[in-house]
């Protein structure tokens, strides 16, 4: 039987889109009529559409999902269209057109024919899961049931815009040090390569007694001319390393405590999730979605181990008649983790074995050092290993907001909050870093500079002498 796509007014004022089946158009609109519907618009639907295709339009490769940005950018534009009466299906026709290729524009031709066969919103993007994640979709099942989908799309891109801010605050905090160390490796790696080598040849020509400051610069320069493949496999080595531990629950739980209990770069960690969870479960519970969903969401985009164990006991605790703020308290106190212990102790274990690179010799002191820094790693575990990693501040906030019926108003509180930390500790690091990397520079620079002006001295002082009979 054929199918008709259409477009009514109920008695209400409110815009119907549907479909129907029937034999003839006639048919169709006296059946609509039938249901007290004023008919606006109705076609036969093709063949091609009711089976969710689209020969005319193709697909382009592409690889993930869409950028945060491109995201951002078009839950405001379909926002601003939805404000503008659009219906939803031309507004999405039209992004459509106008996006790039790539995996957005992808799954927006697949979202239109799911609702051009009858699909609605929320089913349409929950097709498309690489680009629409969970968050999405349900704020927008939430709007649509609401009748306030303008509204959610308003909240969804603001969301998406504070937590891509957030998230490029905390990256730009890393990527200046981690530009600064990279820097100052390649620097020292070809002073000791290509430099060093030509001030230990004319020493030798000269038959100098080196002092032990230049005798140990010309150690590291010559392990560094023969072990030169280390020094991009040793940070290769170990991101496999912490990605193979990370594959296991047990290994995954245990580092993501790693990074929360490290100094400074642990409490931006913390603040940064606890700041990115609030304000999601916030935007989740101000958009209508039940709670123990919205839970089950935050839980899975919070990206940390200690958080998702704290959020799935909350669920699990909300389902037995619970309230939200006194699990997340009992919980925010994490045990002891063997997994965590271990990689404090590897940190402060790891410098002493730079010892092997020079003197392969002095392995017994080494392993005598290690030992020593790793007890002194286990011990600092130890003492913080407690600490809970949900402040009473966040527990207090949701508690009145329980009390109050406002709990989305101050999740929001909890997340601006945070947010202004975040902000405030990653200004604060690159502060500390910025004259710390000015020390190390300058120690480096004076302990090269003293290593080869002593032999220097000698040789000049030597000329001049033999110059002089």
């Amino acid at each position: 039987m054929p199918t008709f796509q259409f477009e009514a007014m109920d008695p209400q004022g409110q815009e119907i889109r549907d479909v129907i089946e029937a034999q003839t158009q006639d048919e169709a609109q006296a059946t609509i009529r039938s249901m007290g519907y004023f008919v606006t618009k109705i076609s036969a639907q093709k063949a091609a559409a009711k089976a969710g295709k689209r020969s005319s339009k193709k697909k382009s490769f592409a690889i993930g999902g869409a950028g945060t940005k491109k995201m951002v950018t078009f839950t405001r534009q379909l926002s601003i269209l939805q404000d503008a009466g659009l219906p939803i299906l031309r507004s999405l026709q039209i992004l459509e057109e106008q996006a790039q290729a790539g995996a957005l524009k992808n799954a927006l031709i697949d979202v239109c024919d799911e609702i051009q066969g009858g699909s609605s919103l929320s089913e349409a993007l929950s097709k498309s899961p690489k680009v629409f994640d969970r968050l999405y979709v349900n704020m927008i099942k939430a709007g649509e049931a609401g009748g306030s989908l303008e509204v959610i799309l308003r909240r969804l891109a603001e969301f998406k815009e504070r937590s891509a801010s957030l998230r490029n605050k905390v990256i730009g905090a890393l990527i200046y040090p981690i530009v600064i160390i990279l820097v100052t490796i390649l620097i020292l790696t070809f002073i000791m390569i290509w430099i060093i080598p030509e001030f230990q040849k004319m020493f030798e020509e000269f038959e100098l007694k080196l002092p032990a400051i230049t005798e140990l610069l010309m150690a590291i320069s010559d392990r560094c001319v023969k072990l030169w493949f280390l020094f991009p496999l040793i940070p290769i080595t170990m991101i496999l390393f912490v990605a193979l531990i990370c594959k296991f629950k047990a290994g995954r739980m245990g580092f993501h405590l790693y990074l929360l209990k490290l100094p400074v770069f642990g409490k931006i960690v913390e603040k940064s999730n606890l700041a990115r969870t609030t304000r999601t479960l916030g935007a989740l519970v101000a958009s209508g979605v039940p709670i123990l969903e919205g839970l089950s969401i935050t839980r899975e985009t919070s990206g940390n181990a200690m958080y998702e164990k704290i959020y799935l006991k909350v669920n699990d605790a909300i389902r037995d008649g619970d309230t939200i703020a006194r699990p997340m308290k009992i919980e925010s106190r994490p045990k002891f983790h063997p997994v965590a212990a271990f990689f404090f102790m590897l940190t402060l274990a790891m410098p002493p074995l730079a010892v092997l690179f020079i003197k392969p010799d002095f392995w017994f002191y080494v392993a005598y050092g290690c030992t020593v820094l790793g007890l002194i790693g286990l011990a600092f575990y130890l003492l913080y290993f407690r600490r809970p990693v949900v402040e009473d501040l966040v527990i207090n906030m949701i508690e009145v907001g329980e009390e109050t019926g406002e709990l989305d108003v101050m999740l929001y509180k909890v997340a601006d909050y945070y947010e202004e930390e975040v902000q405030t500790l990653t200004d604060g690091m690159i502060k500390l870093i910025e004259p710390a990397m000015i020390i190390f520079l300058g120690l480096v620079v004076l302990f090269i500079v003293a290593a080869l002006f002593l032999p220097l001295m000698s040789i000049i002082s030597g000329l001049t002498g033999g110059g002089g009979k």
